[in-house]
C-alpha cells in the first residue's frame, strides 16, 4: 500500500487506477479500526507515517458527496459518520461526532464534541464537552481533554507531526494545543493555555528559567503567561506558557491530579 500510496502522490493521474484507489480506501478503513496510526510512539519518540497522512489527503478527492440523515438531522459531506460504537465499547452523548478514519479505542468517552478523519483516541480518555480533536491528532491513554478544548488538526504539510497528547494529560478548559505540540505524560495544563509550535514555554521553577519550544515535559503544571518583548512602538507583554510546579508521582492518578491543582491554584 506504501507503495502504491507515493507513487500516487507523485502522478496523480494513478488515483483513476483501481489498485490505488484500493489502497486509499484500505488506508483509511485501518485507520478508522486503528490498526494504522499517523504517528506512532517508538523507543526514541514518536515516528510520523507521511505516507498515511498523503493517503488521507487523498482520499478526499476520491470521496463523493452524499446527504447523511440521523434522525432529524441532515448533513452534506464526503466523508462518512463514524459507526458501531457499542461494538466498540465507546460512549457517545448526544450531540458528539466522530468521522470515519478516526479510531477511538475501547473505553472513550465522547461528551458533544467532534473528532476529525485520522485521529486516534486511546482508552480511558474523556473528549468533553465541545472539545475538538482535529485530523490526524494523536491523543493517549486516560487523558481528559476538558470543556472547549481545541486540538489542531494537520495534513498539509505531509511531513508536519500533528499534536500528541501522551498518557495521562490533562488540558483545562478552552485551552489551545496546535502546530505539531506534543505535551509529555501526566501533564497537566490549566484553563486558557495556547501552545503553538512557536510559544515560549518557560518553566520557571528553578533560579533560572528554562524555555521550551513545540513541548510541555512530563507531569508539568503549565498556567498562561507573558513575558515583555521590545518592539519599534516599545515593550509590549507577548503570551507564553509557565511551568510553574511539577505533578508528583503517584499510582492514584486522581488524587495526584488534584492535588497538581490545589497546591499550585491552577484554574482548569
Amino acid at each position: 500500500m506504501k507503495e502504491l500510496i507515493e507513487k500516487a502522490w507523485e502522478d496523480r493521474s494513478l488515483l483513476k487506477t483501481d489498485d490505488t484507489k484500493k489502497a486509499v480506501l484500505e488506508v483509511v478503513e485501518q485507520l478508522d479500526k486503528g490498526e494504522l496510526r499517523v504517528a506512532e510512539p517508538t523507543t526514541d519518540g514518536w515516528q510520523v507515517n507521511d505516507w498515511v497522512k498523503k493517503a488521507v489527503i487523498m482520499y478526499f478527492p476520491l470521496a463523493q458527496m452524499e446527504t447523511i440523515e440521523v434522525g432529524p438531522f441532515e448533513f452534506h459531506d464526503k466523508i462518512p459518520l463514524k459507526k458501531g460504537y457499542a461494538a466498540q465499547g465507546v460512549r457517545v452523548v448526544p450531540h458528539a461526532i466522530a468521522r470515519y478514519g478516526s479510531f477511538l479505542e475501547k473505553g472513550v468517552i465522547m461528551m458533544p464534541s467532534y473528532v476529525n478523519i485520522g485521529a486516534y483516541v486511546s482508552s480511558g480518555t474523556m473528549v468533553d464537552t465541545w472539545a475538538t480533536v482535529g485530523s490526524c491528532a494523536q491523543i493517549g491513554k486516560d487523558v481528559h481533554l476538558s470543556g472547549g478544548v481545541g486540538i489542531g488538526g494537520v495534513l498539509e504539510p505531509v511531513q508536519a507531526a500533528p499534536v500528541i497528547i501522551e498518557d495521562g494529560a490533562f488540558i483545562g478548559s478552552r485551552s489551545i494545543i496546535v502546530e505539531g505540540v506534543r505535551v509529555g505524560k501526566e501533564a497537566v495544563i490549566g484553563a486558557n493555555v495556547c501552545i503553538t509550535a512557536s510559544t515560549k514555554v518557560i518553566d520557571v521553577t528553578q533560579e533560572e528559567p528554562k524555555i521550551y519550544k513545540g513541548y510541555v515535559p512530563e507531569r508539568s503544571v503549565v498556567i498562561p503567561g507573558t513575558y515583555p518583548k521590545d518592539f519599534k512602538a516599545g515593550q509590549y507583554h507577548v503570551p507564553c506558557a509557565m511551568i510553574i510546579g511539577q505533578r508528583k508521582e503517584s499510582t492514584d492518578k486522581k488524587t495526584s491530579l488534584n492535588d497538581a491543582l490545589r497546591d499550585n491554584e491552577v484554574a482548569v
